[in-house]
Order: structure tokens, then C-alpha cells, then sequence
């Protein structure tokens, strides 16, 4: 297995996802292998111990030196000559965490080796929005280079691995546009695994995500500047890494704060304790799963929702969805002093926990794998 980032701690989409899967392919008897880029202040913890029969961990070549001008630079940054000879020391099948891993393909026979690439998003298409959402223009620039040259790559995926993907959206764009013949649809692995949301009434509106990423940022604004200027109610913004802006954005009324950093613990009884989870997104290439989303079913009450923030995922039915400012307002504004109620926890359940059980998903990735 290997994983674009250390999946320890599970504090971001993509490690919940990778390290669900390491734990219940842990759970099911599957020896796993496994290797990793280092780069950042996550660095390398022991808690992976328990569940690898082996590790090895590589430096990804940050800056210039993980520069190509035909490759993109998340995966040009992690091709590693040493990464290469250790996955050729065995016949054991692979499971690529994200296209960022997929560079070690070209250097390798795998023609009698099963191999799974786990498509956390289409990356093309995230980071074209990465691009539209950013300020800087520098950002900009790289961020619409990255998703040309990943649209280009794209292309040229070998033809013999699964694709496992995350959203029925991802599966067809991989199909259709990519023309890949080996596409499955593999739900991404939620720490929750039980709806627990608490009937009654709450008593505050929030929106958290990781607020360093730009689109986060921007859904967080428009929240603070076009919704909750027109409905007062307690409206709080939760996350890692807030903008100076947004912390100064945030304090303007009287009715809305921000929890900077709030640890895991934190940010579960503020999903407990809200009566409306409030999430847009502004994605007009609509990729991935928002686990944030998933977070708001599982544990809290009301959920209120944009179209770009569902598409493909199948939970329509559980969130109420609004198409402006003035719908989120009036939506809330109905929602705030209505009770969350029993039928609506039986259609989380419904919705929820035959699609994302990570056993059953876990069974049928091992299938793919051998």
C-alpha cells in the first residue's frame, strides 16, 4: 500500500479515507506493507505500527527538485528510484493511494501484478478549482498548470489497473473521457460507521472544513457575508488553519465567532451540538466526496446544502438543498425552531450504512486485489 502523505493522523479527508482502509484491512487478516511519502509536519508516527507488517518511509522531493515540465508535480514530486525497488523486491498486488503515487508504473513490469489506484478525486478537475478559488496569482498559475498537465497525464494511464473511485461522477469522467476500461466505484471509508445524531433541537448553525483549503475558505465568507447577515441566528465557522481575513470576517457580527484549530474531540460535539450543519461548495467540476458531509449525517441534526455539494453522492434525500443566499437564509430561518426527528435518523440509516460500511467495501477491494 501505498500512501501519497502519512495517513496518521486521520485529521483530513484523505487520511480518514486511507487510514479506515488500512485498519479494517487490518481487521479482516490482510498483511499490509506499507510506504509512504514524508514531507510535512506530520512526520512519522508509531500509532501505523500496529497495523503494517512492514514500513517504509520516502522524502518527497518538494521545490525545484520535484519540478518536471511534462509530469504533474504531485506526481513527479513522488517518483522514487527507492520506492521502485522495493515494490519490485515481491509480487504482492498494490494498492496506489491517489494519482499522485501512479509516477512508479512506467518503471515497473506489472503485467502479471494486480494493482488498484485508489482515485481520491478527479484531480484534473480539483485542481482547476483550486485555481478558480485561490487569490494569489502565482497560486493561480500553478494551481491551472497542475490541472493541464494532470488532464494530459490523464491520458496515458495504464490500461490494466483498477481504478477504484469515489463518486459516480469520477466514474464517469475516468470512462468517458479518459477511456479506461477498469473502473469501479469504491465509497470512501468514514470513521463513522453508526448514525448518532440526536433527535430535538440544538442551538447554533455551523460550517466547518479545513479552512486553509480555498474553496473552504470562500464557502465560509459567503456564509458570514450573503447568508447570515439575513437570518441571525448563532452561526459558528470551525476549522484547521484560518486566513487572518476570515478570522477578522468572522468577529463582524454579533451573532457569528470562529473556532480556530478545535481538536478532533472539539469538532464532534460542535457537529453534535448544531441544529443545522450549513455546507455549500462552489465546485463547478464537481469531484470526490466531501467527508465533511458525511460528518454532518452520521453525528449532527438538519443538514442544508447546495447542488455541487451532493451531485453523485446519492444523499440528496437526507439534506436540504437551496440554490442561493436567499434560499440558504430561508431554509435555516425554517429549520432553526423545527425538531429533528426519528424518521429522518431512520433515513440516514437507510442511505448511509449499507453504502459506506468499510468491511463490506474492504471485502470487495480485497476481490480487486486477488
Amino acid at each position: 500500500m501505498v500512501c501519497l502523505d502519512v495517513p496518521w493522523p486521520a485529521d483530513y479527508g484523505g487520511a480518514i479515507d486511507m487510514m479506515n482502509r488500512i485498519m479494517t484491512l487490518k481487521k479482516l487478516g490482510i498483511g499490509i506493507h506499507l510506504h509512504y511519502f514524508s514531507y510535512n509536519e506530520r512526520g512519522t508516527p508509531n500509532e501505523l505500527n500496529q497495523y503494517c507488517e512492514s514500513i517504509n518511509v520516502y522524502n518527497r522531493e518538494t521545490g525545484h527538485k520535484g519540478f518536471s515540465f511534462h509530469l504533474p508535480y504531485i506526481v513527479s514530486s513522488r517518483n522514487n528510484e527507492n520506492l521502485i525497488a522495493n515494490l519490485q523486491k515481491d509480487q504482492h498486488p498494490i494498492l496506489l493511494e491517489g494519482i499522485h503515487c501512479t509516477g512508479v508504473l512506467s518503471h515497473m513490469d506489472t503485467t502479471h501484478r494486480k494493482i488498484v489506484v485508489r482515485m481520491h478525486n478527479e484531480e484534473s478537475a480539483y485542481y482547476k478549482e483550486l485555481a478558480r478559488s485561490s487569490r494569489g496569482f502565482l497560486k493561480k498559475l500553478y494551481f491551472y498548470n497542475e490541472s493541464r498537465l494532470l488532464k494530459k497525464y490523464n491520458h496515458h494511464l495504464p490500461d490494466n489497473c483498477t481504478y477504484a473511485c469515489v463518486s459516480e461522477n469520477d466514474i464517469k469522467v475516468l470512462k468517458n473521457e479518459y477511456s479506461l476500461p477498469k473502473v469501479e466505484f469504491l465509497p470512501t471509508f468514514p470513521a463513522w460507521q453508526r448514525v448518532c445524531s440526536e433527535e430535538g433541537a440544538g442551538n447554533l448553525c455551523l460550517y466547518h472544513g479545513n479552512l486553509s483549503v480555498p474553496e473552504n475558505e470562500e464557502a465560509a465568507l459567503w456564509l458570514v457575508c450573503k447568508v447570515f447577515t439575513r437570518v441571525r441566528v448563532p452561526f459558528v465557522i470551525a476549522g484547521k488553519k484560518p486566513s487572518k481575513r476570515l478570522q477578522k470576517v468572522a468577529h463582524l457580527c454579533q451573532h457569528t465567532c470562529l473556532v480556530a484549530d478545535p481538536t478532533e474531540t472539539e469538532m464532534n460535539d460542535l457537529v453534535r451540538k448544531a441544529h443545522i450543519n450549513v455546507l455549500p461548495c462552489f465546485n463547478k467540476n464537481i469531484t470526490g466526496i466531501r467527508l465533511k458531509l458525511l460528518h454532518a449525517l452520521y453525528q449532527g441534526r438538519h443538514c442544508v446544502v447546495n447542488d455541487p455539494m451532493v451531485s453523485g453522492s446519492g444523499l440528496e434525500p437526507a439534506c436540504h438543498i437551496a440554490t442561493n443566499a436567499n434560499a440558504f437564509a430561508s431554509i435555516i430561518a425554517q429549520l432553526y425552531h423545527q425538531p429533528f426527528g426519528e424518521e429522518e435518523i431512520r433515513l440516514r440509516k437507510r442511505l448511509l450504512c449499507t453504502t459506506y460500511d468499510n468491511e463490506k467495501n474492504s471485502k470487495q477491494l480485497i476481490q480487486w486485489l486477488w
